[in-house]
């Protein structure tokens, strides 16, 4: 009689540890895939790509201009918990390959986007969506058929957005608005269909000389506008539409970059909204 206790107990003892290794297994295979982004331009598309199934940290915040942006090292942490790291290609020297290595975590997979033009206009943020859903798919090849949806979803929602955009913009005689924008928004600002009289640079690169030639043009080409990068300077172009006494306003190159405009259709929008508040006075 003591034989069927003793078989009974081993069978219970054996469920409790097949139930602890299938438990160990399904909480690894729901862990969600750590990722490091350079900035919130490529954040968010992650987030949007990845929902639920990614954790997503950023690093420099979307206001910052990136290339004067300091790492700290609490980002080399944030890199040492990480599995995926996904950076711009422009952002070689910031994030080299030594401090990346200084995080000492062999499991990092490093992963440079390198694409042209401005990540505001609409064929750009469609380009990197895509770029980014093959990397996740790549890295965590088990979810890609959940990423691929997601992608298609935010594509959606892009054109959208685009169609949304244009048919406004096609109200306005914009190509007949002779502006002055900053270096880092030219691809943008000509998506829009304003002209572009000329290009500035930063603060620092704006000498008095400088300054003079581009009021000078200004005036000559009847500059009404001038359009400063919120993230390279929102104030760099105040002293030349101070001396063209014309308006002036400060657009973002970064979701985030102004309140409530965490994704890339709210940043649009509100660059959208600016510039046609701005030519209706």
């Amino acid at each position: 009689m003591k034989k069927p206790k003793v078989f009974i107990i081993a069978i219970l003892v054996l469920s409790l540890v097949i139930s602890s290794l299938l438990g160990g297994c399904e909480l690894a295979g729901t862990s969600k895939l750590k990722v490091v982004t350079s900035t919130s331009l490529i954040a968010q598309i992650v987030e949007r790509v990845g929902g639920n199934l990614v954790e997503v940290v950023n690093i420099i915040p979307p206001a910052q201009c990136p290339g004067h942006f300091d790492v700290k090292p609490g980002d080399i942490q944030k890199l040492a918990d990480a599995d995926l790291f996904l950076l711009h290609g422009w952002q070689g020297e910031k994030f080299s390959q030594d401090l990346i290595a200084s995080a000492n975590n062999p499991d990092l997979t490093v992963v440079r986007i390198d694409i042209k033009g401005n990540w505001m206009t609409p064929s750009v943020q469609i380009q990197a969506t895509d770029e980014i859903t093959i990397i996740l798919c790549q890295v965590d090849d088990k979810n890609s058929s959940a990423y691929q949806q997601s992608a298609a979803e935010l594509k959606d929602s892009i054109e959208a957005k685009e169609a949304e955009i244009e048919a406004r913009l096609d109200k306005e005689d914009l190509v007949s608005i002779n502006v002055m924008s900053a270096d880092m928004l030219v691809g943008f600002v000509q998506w829009t269909g304003l002209n572009i009289v000329a290009a500035y640079g930063e603060s620092d690169s704006l000498t008095p000389q400088v300054v003079r030639e581009l009021v000078d043009t200004g005036k000559n080409r009847n500059v009404t506008l001038i359009i400063d990068n919120l993230q390279s300077g929102a104030d760099a172009g105040k002293a030349i539409a101070e001396e063209l006494d014309c308006e002036r306003i400060v657009l973002s190159n970064f979701p985030g970059g102004f309140d409530n405009t965490e994704t890339w259709e709210k940043a649009i929008d509100e660059n959208i909204k600016r510039i046609l508040e701005a030519i209706a006075q």
